[in-house]
């Protein structure tokens, strides 16, 4: 299972660099029933760090990330993942800790990924 998790978080770092500019530095992912769990850190360019500085900042910040990840997945289907994972990406749940700059992202396939993947262990 490792190797897909891995490779899974190769896609979507590559998919935020394509679609964002900048992908997150670190990014471990783990599957957990239907369930593909990216924990990532590193994610706010220097501009939205400087941002942040601002208390006002901050909020937007979080509010803008999460509408516009949760818009780009919807809008640009993540073909690769569903690729590598055999399986359809349906939905995905998305926040971030703007003061730690670490990121959740948990996305919703039609597979339970942690099943079909134990045997790689």
């Amino acid at each position: 299972m490792a190797n897909y998790e891995a490779e899974f978080s190769n896609l979507v770092r590559s998919f935020r660099k394509r679609h964002m500019g900048k992908g997150p530095s670190q990014i471990k992912t783990t599957f957990c029933k239907n369930w593909a769990i990216c924990e990532m850190q590193g994610n706010l360019s220097p501009v939205e760090k400087f941002i942040a500085t601002a208390d006002t900042g901050k909020q937007m910040l979080r509010s803008a990330r999460t509408e516009m990840v949760k818009d780009m997945y919807h809008k640009n289907r993540p073909v690769e993942m569903e690729e590598l994972l055999g399986a359809t990406f349906q939905d995905l749940f998305v926040d971030i800790d703007i003061e730690r700059d670490f990121g959740m992202t948990i996305f919703v396939f039609d597979q339970d990924l942690e099943k079909k993947f134990s045997s790689d262990r």
